[in-house]
């Protein structure tokens, strides 16, 4: 049975894994760009922005895109005071304009001092923090990384505490799934045009899945899931059993998973 599972989920891995998976998932936005700072900043604000309809979230996102003139990374870089103004009316859900412009404040920090965006997942890259030092270890299980990321993207001196919620960590008992959504986008390495690869700090078979309704009601319906509740453990649960099928990349099954929840009703 397992083997059949396995030669089920790696069909469907077949099937949604393909460019045409792109167009209609928050993926595409940041597959409008070529600057691997671009990709990052608009890979990651379209994960975090990523609930709800998929037609919304990509609207949005585009809408977000025309009002950094069409280079988010050259507008953070080098924006004035005034250029914001017309970032205020920007919303989504409950995400509005003072996490907009907390987000564009980290980035400014972020990138004036380091190249990628996947430095501020490492702790040895970003130590200071708190006035401590976080212990320095390149090769960061993805549960500290993304402890270490919460932690990092609100050490700006008056963050607005509002902001927090949009960025979860498993410290939290959270999913971490738009989170893990982002880091399978930038780490997973493949050919056929969906993830990127961009990041080689963390590793695929590190990766854990991003476990949203979707995929949530279909590994349990398959029996991939045990635990009752849907929490960090949850998604640390799914992975380890997707490691038995693939343990250098488990979580290429997101697209099985995913797309047997949405495409197909399962």
């Amino acid at each position: 049975m397992i083997e059949n599972l396995k030669a089920f989920l790696d069909s469907k891995v077949a099937q949604y894994n393909q460019p045409d998976f792109i167009k209609n998932d928050p993926v595409s936005i940041p597959h409008l760009f070529t600057k691997k700072q671009d990709i990052e900043i608009m890979g990651f604000w379209a994960a975090t922005l990523a609930w709800g309809q998929r037609v919304t979230i990509i609207n949005k996102c585009k809408e977000l895109i025309d009002l950094m003139d069409g280079a988010p990374y050259d507008f953070i870089i080098n924006h004035h005071e005034t250029d914001l103004k017309k970032l205020l009316h920007f919303k989504h859900r409950t995400f509005n304009d003072i996490d907009t412009l907390y987000f564009i404040a980290f980035f400014r920090y972020h990138y004036e001092n380091h190249e990628s965006l996947e430095d501020a997942f490492i702790p040895a890259k970003t130590a200071i923090l708190s006035g401590s030092k976080e212990s320095v270890n390149l090769q960061t299980p993805v549960e500290s990384a993304l402890n270490h990321f919460r932690k990092y993207f609100f050490s700006l001196p008056d963050f607005p505490h509002r902001t927090k919620k949009h960025v979860s960590s498993p410290s939290q008992k959270s999913t971490c799934k738009r989170l893990n959504m982002f880091l399978r986008w930038m780490v997973r390495k493949d050919d056929y045009g969906v993830d990127f690869g961009i990041w080689n700090q963390l590793k695929p078979a590190d990766l854990i899945m991003p476990c949203d309704l979707h995929v949530d009601r279909v590994a349990r319906k398959l029996n991939l899931i045990a635990r009752k509740q849907t929490d960090w453990q949850t998604a640390v649960e799914l992975t380890e059993r997707l490691r038995e099928f693939d343990p250098a990349d488990p979580v290429k099954y997101d697209f099985a998973l995913f797309g047997l929840g949405i495409e197909e009703k399962f």
